[in-house]
């Protein structure tokens, strides 16, 4: 999992993340990953809309969004 949060920030992508909490709680966020340390990682959250630490054993699923350009002719 960390390889793909150090993937993100080299290509300044955002993600689709599901996220279990320390209380159980699991929430679907999109996030912007900012520092990725050894056990936790530093993200602008657009749920909350703040920046906030998560932690990497925490992340259940990483999905990129991906936005597709169209060629005007």
């Amino acid at each position: 999992m960390r390889n793909k949060l150090l993937k993100s920030v080299e290509r300044n992508q955002v993600l689709d993340m599901i996220y279990m909490a320390k209380d159980d709680v699991i929430s679907k966020r999109r996030i912007k990953v900012l520092q990725v340390g050894e056990v936790s990682f530093r993200a602008f959250c657009y749920l909350r809309g703040s920046k906030r630490t998560f932690t990497i054993d925490n992340v259940l699923a990483l999905v990129p969004i991906v936005t597709k350009e169209r060629a005007i002719i």
